[in-house]
């Protein structure tokens, strides 16, 4: 019993210096290396965004449709009722002890639903974006020939260079007279 329980402490405070480790390492800063996908083509990249959209929706649609189908399950075997015997169906947080697990063939069903839920939110998500493009070209298409586009800039840009107009290159005030490096050529 006594060698039992040096192991058990002996494994807890493994536990702990290696929690104490981890929780001192530096955070990584910065993007992992080869993630620049600006070079790839566009169906590629909304392939990668509906894979990463599908995957990510998945753990909240198998929570919810698992929850939905053990709802099913309740009401279909006895109408829902709070009994302890009626809660044997319920779903996760309202189950009592010897709750009926689901079968194989209800697993199998819960996972496709919650595959197929992924797989329409990342459909979704592609059509919005698709719809967002389509309406950004049709506006810069619309904008008149000759007019000014003005783009907003950061103060600090992610480079670290200095904001715009703290730099040495751009154009003169009202009254400074020509840029440094510049000639000055009188209209003709």
């Amino acid at each position: 019993m006594g060698d039992r329980l040096t192991v058990k402490k002996r494994l807890a405070t493994l536990l702990l210096l290696s929690a104490f480790a981890a929780a001192n390492l530096p955070a990584q800063t910065g993007g992992a290396a080869g993630t620049d996908t600006s070079h790839w083509p566009r169906w590629l990249r909304d392939l990668r965004r509906w894979e990463i959209v599908a995957f990510g929706s998945f753990p909240f649609t198998m929570f919810f449709t698992t929850i939905g189908v053990d709802l099913y399950r309740w009401q279909a075997a006895n109408g829902m009722d709070f009994s302890a015997e009626g809660r044997r169906y319920a779903p996760w947080p309202l189950t009592s002890s010897g709750a009926v697990p689901m079968e194989d063939s209800e697993q199998r069903a819960t996972i496709l639903i919650a595959v197929g839920l992924s797989a329409g939110i990342a459909v979704a998500d592609h059509l919005i974006v698709q719809s967002r493009r389509r309406r950004d070209i049709r506006r810069a298409e619309a904008i008149p020939v000759g007019t000014v586009i003005i783009n907003r800039m950061p103060l600090v840009e992610e480079t670290g260079e200095a904001p715009y107009e703290a730099q040495a290159d751009h154009a003169p005030a009202y009254g400074e007279g020509p840029a440094p490096d510049t000639e000055y050529a009188p209209p003709p």
